[in-house]
């Protein structure tokens, strides 16, 4: 194909765990287009992971967030503002990897001559699209990894690796090693992490049950416990400090790169369904993941090394799978530092 565009805009704007799902199409991107001057548009909280990836040459970070629940005549004007950035850019060739009806007209409003947008039933205006050939129909069913690929496939993109990877970077190794230090967790100890929360009450392992499972590895394994708690969790910490042994340490306030760089120091990963979990196996710690029988296979780690482990629902979990599938892993001794930098 002897399409070759110079100043390509990425539009890349799900949720953390989509963006790092994203990764694999975010380098076959740039392995397509090595002469390109590349930028990603993507959510400010999710910017770092593109950052970290090295796949940009410029990121333009927005808040999704504030855009949809700021006042009105601030968030058009926002929005105004954007276009008119975008605009200025003189992009000659826009990627929709997500596709909604709002990115899909940004990349029309951008005044590239090319646009090859996801193509999503009910969600995406296919009609604003222009590239001579056009992405299959999405197909909910296959991996997300799979779906963001195939935005690709007219660009004649195949066999591109699958395993989103991300790279811990110097300055938070170093941070999160002064933090463990601080906590009297520099020995040579292993590190098992928890993360309790979740983006939906239905898919939240009880607090109790983790708190269980905590016990289980110090008593039995002789490991310090890490709970990890994003901003929506920061309401739980009284009761994590009154119900998890007194030895775990708490992480409540890592920046999204010291959280990579910790995620990596760990033997194993427990976690409900949530962006953090996907960081952890992009990093290369192994995880097990908590999940309801009705949870699509759609979003879990790409590859098998993990553990998955399901109930009816999420509650009927029991502590003893957990720690069993979690203990399989840390028995077998594998770290993530083979991924780090």
């Amino acid at each position: 194909m002897s399409f070759d565009p110079r100043n390509i805009l990425v539009i890349d704007f799900g949720q953390l765990g989509d963006v790092v799902l994203s990764l694999p199409a975010l380098s076959a991107i740039r392995e397509r287009f090595p002469r390109a001057r590349i930028t990603v548009a993507v959510g400010t909280s999710c910017a770092p992971v593109v950052e970290m990836s090295g796949y940009a040459d410029t990121i333009s970070a927005v808040d999704r967030v504030g855009l949809r629940d700021g006042p009105k005549p601030l968030s058009v004007w926002k929005i105004i503002q954007f276009v008119k950035k975008v605009r200025a850019e003189k992009f000659d060739f826009v990627i929709d990897l997500h596709s909604l009806s709002e990115t899909n007209i940004l990349g029309f409003l951008s005044g590239a001559s090319k646009r090859l947008y996801a193509r999503r039933p009910n969600r995406s205006l296919d009609f604003l699209a222009n590239f001579s050939t056009r992405p299959p129909l999405e197909d909910s069913k296959r991996h997300a990894v799979d779906r963001y690929l195939d935005v690709l496939a007219p660009l004649g993109v195949k066999g591109a690796p699958r395993v989103p990877r991300l790279k811990t970077r110097a300055e938070d190794d170093e941070a999160v090693e002064r933090m463990l230090k601080k906590e009297r967790a520099d020995t040579g100890t292993p590190l098992v992490g928890l993360f309790p929360g979740a983006g939906h009450s239905s898919r939240r392992w009880p607090i109790e049950k983790f708190a269980e499972l905590a016990d289980s590895f110090v008593r039995n394994d002789g490991v310090r416990v890490i709970i990890f708690a994003g901003p929506e969790e920061r309401s739980l910490i009284k009761e994590f400090r009154a119900k998890f042994p007194r030895n775990s340490i708490i992480f409540d306030r890592l920046t999204l790169p010291q959280l990579a760089s910790a995620l990596a120091r760990l033997a194993v990963f427990v976690s409900n369904d949530t962006g953090p979990m996907h960081i952890a196996a992009a990093v290369g710690t192994s995880v097990t993941l908590l999940l309801d029988k009705s949870a699509p296979d759609s979003y879990i780690p790409v590859e098998g090394r993990h553990r998955i482990v399901r109930g009816g629902m999420i509650d009927e979990v029991t502590t003893e799978e957990v720690y069993l599938a979690a203990r399989e892993l840390l028995a077998s001794g594998r770290t993530a530092t083979l991924f780090a930098s």
